[in-house]
């Protein structure tokens, strides 16, 4: 039985790893600080022998006894709402947490997988967006903690794989939902979600021309999984390729809740990406892999999830 370390994992995507892995027939130890995750998405494994939570900052020393196989670090506010609120804290992650995961990593001889995000390519001037596109990133922009996080924390990764001999992967990882996302933690399909479900005016930044793709939860995992056990040290992008207007998700949304909310438009927030799209080439190539659930049927599929989370919240 592997022995798996997740960081962040009582998070939206964490908290699926964790379920994914156990499910894998591994020991699980999910690590989180609750600045942002809910404890709650990972309370249906307490009692699981193969299951151990910790609450801890990854920015401090990390000790665990035992062995460690593969460590998933995926601590970090991870929406806007989230590391515009928490910017220090989303560097400090971002820098000083992959620094205690890398060294740990270092000391079990351990994979490590770096969650790293689209966002590194900031407002892309190329589209679709390949691994080999360096960026389009403000660093001193309100978006910046974040994306510039995730940079820094890639290359750490990379000095650690060079200099340590760490056997490190990076996943570039687009636009995900799924349940366990929280009703505010500011990303559009969450937001529209809740605005149709409730009545309320569904609120679209921009011309609403600006696109995005999303990736249903279950195919994200699979993507992270196959990365972790490949031989690949450079960054992958995981993401689904399919590319919508956010005011046609909004349309999208409308329909499947069965929601007569109209549509209003706001200013575009500071450095929003106009263009997100991923080519997932390098990851169909070197893993196998492609998304296999379309948008509409995610959305049915998350649709009671999201329609619960609004009446608990009442």
């Amino acid at each position: 039985m592997e022995r798996t370390l997740i960081t962040g994992g009582a998070g939206f995507l964490g908290s699926h790893l964790c379920d994914f892995f156990i499910g894998k027939d591994h020991e699980v130890v999910c690590m989180d600080n609750l600045i942002t995750g809910d404890v709650n998405n990972v309370a249906h494994l307490f009692g699981n022998r193969k299951f151990r939570f910790i609450e801890h900052d990854v920015t401090d020393f990390i000790y665990l006894e035992g062995r460690i196989d593969n460590i998933l670090h995926f601590a970090s506010p991870a929406s806007p709402a989230d590391y515009l609120r928490l910017p220090i804290q989303t560097l400090k992650v971002g820098a000083l947490g992959t620094h205690k995961s890398l060294g740990l990593a270092k000391a079990k001889g351990a994979r490590f997988l770096l969650a790293s995000t689209s966002e590194c390519y900031g407002d892309p001037l190329e589209h679709p967006q390949s691994e080999e596109y360096w960026g389009n990133v403000n660093p001193v922009g309100p978006r910046g903690v974040y994306d510039e996080a995730k940079r820094f924390a890639e290359a750490m990764a990379m000095a650690y794989c060079r200099y340590h001999g760490v056997r490190t992967r990076i996943a570039r990882i687009f636009n995900t939902y799924g349940p366990r996302m929280r009703l505010d933690d500011g990303r559009a399909l969450p937001t529209f979600m809740r605005q149709a479900l409730r009545g309320e005016e569904l609120t679209v930044f921009g011309n609403g021309r600006q696109t995005r793709s999303f990736c249903y939860v279950s195919d994200l995992v699979e993507g992270i999984y196959r990365l972790l056990y490949s031989e690949d040290i450079y960054p992958v992008n995981l993401g689904n390729p399919q590319e919508m207007t956010v005011g046609e998700l909004a349309e999208k949304v409308l329909r499947v809740c069965g929601s007569s909310s109209r549509i209003v438009y706001r200013d575009l927030p500071v450095d929003d990406p106009k263009v997100r799209r991923p080519d997932i080439s390098k990851a169909k190539r070197v893993l196998g892999w492609e998304p296999a659930v379309p948008l509409d049927e995610g959305l049915e599929l998350v649709l009671d999830y999201f329609r619960a989370k609004c009446e608990e919240d009442r």
